[in-house]
């Protein structure tokens, strides 16, 4: 496993069995993966504060192999990762402008810490939320001990 750090790279070697062999079982092992997220791919990350889990970023940006860029980024890219807090403003023009640079067939994944932690969100207001920005609901993981992700994407229309 690699750890990329702002300044450079560190390479660790980690196994949780006997002798060193393998555990991977098909299913997605770290939060990035879990995100769905993947060498290649761009991520845009907003909202980031002093209180985001920098654990779940360098695992997010080793997964892409890339830094993760910012809302100046202006090109589309391929997932935004919304940090947002209770007291963060409105929740529906911050999806919005997630959805800015967002191509077709992304998805956000909206970012909240967990219930019972400072500035959690109640899952109540995303799934009020959600709609009015255009966006659906698929699914919720929790990927750090401070933090529980929400995918939202804009709804599949028929063809």
């Amino acid at each position: 496993m690699r750890y990329r750090g702002r300044d450079g790279d560190v390479e660790v070697l980690v196994s949780s069995t006997a002798g060193g062999g393998s555990t991977q079982t098909g299913t997605p092992s770290g939060p990035a993966e879990r995100l769905g997220l993947a060498q290649g791919m761009v991520v845009q990350e907003l909202g980031w504060d002093n209180d985001t889990d920098d654990t779940l970023r360098v695992a997010i940006e080793d997964a892409i192999d890339a830094d993760m860029v910012d809302g100046d980024y202006g090109n589309v890219v391929d997932a935004a990762l919304l940090w947002y807090r209770n007291d963060d403003g409105d929740l529906v023009d911050a999806l919005v402008d997630a959805l800015t640079d967002l191509v077709g067939g992304g998805v956000i994944w909206l970012l909240t810490p967990r219930i019972g932690r400072p500035g959690s969100v109640d899952p109540a207001d995303i799934a009020e939320a959600a709609p009015i920005a255009g966006l659906a609901q698929t699914t919720t993981a929790t990927v750090s001990k401070d933090w529980a992700a929400t995918r939202l994407e804009t709804p599949k229309t028929p063809g």
